[in-house]
């Protein structure tokens, strides 16, 4: 992504519901959308963005602006003064060999200061960043510490990209689309996928750069692939260069929580997820109430009685309690307890969060206030609340990521021709379909004296529940929703 394109997502004046749907390469016309609109977020993530009561006990605060100060009050409760040192020089040891900016320097060096907050998202280690929204992650999160500087002057504000270096689905992050083209790097692969060599890259830069062409911009990115992959040797290293040539001059800090000196701070809560199962009966229980409720909402994650993994020499794999006894499956590697307690002490680095896990981590070693991600990634930490609690640890506020479509001057104006709005671009193909097939026939279809029967009909039942069982009001308001949505769906195929 340009510069320029960067400095436009750096604006702040979108709703917080709201999603930038056209930017013409011009940069002349600007055009948003609601989220629900789209189709492509799930009703507990527009339910969340339009601050529906019942799911205000699944988070901390809200992010807005004014909110802050408080969230900004508990974490410096909470926060002890010596992670901040550790912190430090856990990022110099990381960083070295990186071509630091000025800025990314300053920002690093304000982290052992009191006054001194994170925002934070997270992304898996995808292949020359993967899917655009890689990006626009992590430009949602320069944009909040920019207005976070702008509305409490006195603190300062720093843009994290933790990197997933610990996952192991390598088959999720080994390719990237170009042009139609899936370019994918084929190799075999097993443990942690920041561990990896980058052996093997040298044969996809030839396929891309066959694609790319001989222009100045594409030889830029022939050029960013070539230091980025061909001279590293594993791919957090290669991951940690790319991010920062993108951002640096953002102030962008970059973490890898495959960390000895970090994960020792992490010892505590190891122990309780693995030996009290505290993770477990917390996020199991908050799964329960969200399922409870009568909006239907699906559960994201589920949690295991231990949230860890073993990871070493090539391993990463589940750690399980068997007959009074722990064990790493698929391997013949076992603990008593006792024997367990000693490795946690002894090897904090090879204890490997899962998704459960991992945001508990982030939380401890980083000065945060809100985490950035994806409406999936938001759906999951809002089982978590609970679990924070249990573990004395703040729970950040969640904001969801900016989302963009990008289009060029002459696609806008072809899109004007066919009197295609904005919002017909996220329809499905039967439903854009129909919708023009209704604007030129001359068939009124109306469903709204049917809509109306349905609600007269609840309302019914709702009279009825109200004089027997109470606890009946929950069911019948489960099935009015699902109605609903059903004929929802009717009215649009029609």
């Amino acid at each position: 992504m340009n510069p320029s394109l960067i400095n436009v997502f750096l604006g702040t004046d979108t709703p917080k519901n709201f999603i930038f749907t056209r930017i013409f390469t011009a940069f002349m016309d600007i055009d948003c959308i609601p989220f629900r609109n789209t189709g492509y977020f799930s009703d507990l993530i527009c339910d969340y963005l339009d601050e529906r009561e019942t799911l205000k006990p699944f988070y901390n605060r809200f992010p807005r602006l004014e909110n802050f100060e408080a969230q900004i009050c508990e974490k410096s409760d909470h926060f002890p003064e010596t992670h901040r040192n550790i912190l430090y020089d856990a990022l110099l040891q990381q960083y070295q060999g990186v071509e630091l900016s000025k800025k990314v320097k300053t920002y690093m060096a304000m982290l052992k200061e009191p006054n001194t907050f994170t925002v934070v998202t997270g992304h898996q280690l995808n292949l020359f960043t993967g899917p655009l929204y890689f990006l626009y992650k992590i430009i949602s999160t320069i944009n909040l510490t920019v207005e976070l500087k702008k509305a409490y002057p006195k603190y300062n504000f720093v843009p994290v990209y933790w990197m997933a270096t610990e996952d192991h689905d390598f088959e999720e992050i080994n390719y990237f689309n170009f042009k139609g083209k899936k370019l994918q790097w084929n190799r075999k692969a097993a443990g942690a996928v920041g561990h990896l060599k980058t052996d093997g890259l040298d044969e996809v830069l030839e396929i891309f750069s066959d694609s790319l062409g001989s222009s100045k911009n594409a030889d830029t990115l022939k050029t960013l692939f070539k230091d980025a992959y061909l001279s590293h040797d594993t791919l957090t290293h290669a991951t940690r260069f790319l991010a920062n040539e993108l951002f640096k001059e953002h102030g962008l800090v970059i973490v890898d929580g495959d960390d000895k000196s970090l994960k020792k701070l992490l010892i505590p809560y190891i122990k309780k997820d693995i030996f009290e199962n505290v993770a477990f009966e917390k996020v199991s229980s908050t799964a329960t109430e969200l399922e409870e409720l009568p909006d239907n909402y699906s559960i994201q994650v589920n949690p295991r009685q231990i949230n860890y993994f073993y990871l070493k020499d090539g391993l990463r794999e589940r750690i399980v309690g068997i007959d009074e006894k722990y064990a790493v499956i698929d391997s013949k590697i076992a603990w008593t307890q006792k024997e367990l307690e000693k490795e946690i002490e002894e090897y904090p680095e090879r204890f490997s969060p899962n998704v459960i896990a991992r945001p508990l981590y982030q939380e401890v070693i980083l000065p945060n206030l809100c985490y950035i991600g994806g409406g999936g990634e938001l759906a999951y930490w809002l089982e978590l609340k609970a679990s924070f609690k249990a573990m004395d640890v703040p729970f950040p506020m969640l904001l969801l990521r900016n989302s963009a479509l990008v289009m060029s001057k002459k696609q806008g104006e072809k899109l004007q021709k066919l009197d295609i709005s904005d919002v017909d671009l996220f329809l499905k193909q039967n439903q854009l379909v129909n919708k023009k097939i209704r604007e030129i026939s001359n068939i009124d279809i109306d469903f709204a004296p049917q809509k109306k029967v349905l609600e007269e009909q609840f309302k019914a039942l709702y009279e009825i529940a109200e004089q027997t069982d109470k606890t009946f009001l929950g069911a019948v308001k489960a099935q009015e929703v699902k109605q609903k949505k059903a004929w929802t769906v009717l009215r649009n195929v029609c």
